[in-house]
């Protein structure tokens, strides 16, 4: 099993920036894709960002491309989310994920571990 914690959710004006961190323990040596996901209120969730373990590939879902940035430190087992340019509708609970498979592009079907979440919200 793997455990997934997020943090650096908040609130922010639009323009803004945050940055959201998932620490991962456990069996992590067994990941090969690590992503974020996103889920707005009566919205499905989406994919946002993935990435192979040592790297490339990378992944962006176009909503978010030029404006996010994913990224890792495998020292710290830490993946983080760079958010900028934040409009009110990245507002969502966003979600940590990893996956033992190999295809790492963002969709809930090719992630099998998920963190509990953390909150961003971004007013106009």
């Amino acid at each position: 099993q793997v455990q997934l914690v997020e943090s650096g959710g908040g609130s922010v004006q639009s323009g803004g920036s945050l940055r959201l961190s998932c620490a991962a323990s456990g069996a992590i040596y067994n990941t090969y894709c690590l992503g974020w996901f996103r889920q707005a209120p009566g919205k499905e969730r989406e994919g946002v960002a993935g990435q192979y373990i040592r790297g490339d590939p990378t992944y962006y879902a176009d909503s978010v491309q030029g404006r996010f940035t994913i990224s890792q430190d495998r020292a710290k087992n830490t993946l983080y989310l760079q958010m900028s340019s934040l409009k009110p509708e990245d507002t969502a609970m966003y979600y940590c994920a990893a996956s033992s498979g190999s295809y790492c592009y963002p969709h809930e079907l090719n992630y099998g571990y998920w963190g509990q979440g953390t909150q961003v919200t971004v007013s106009s």
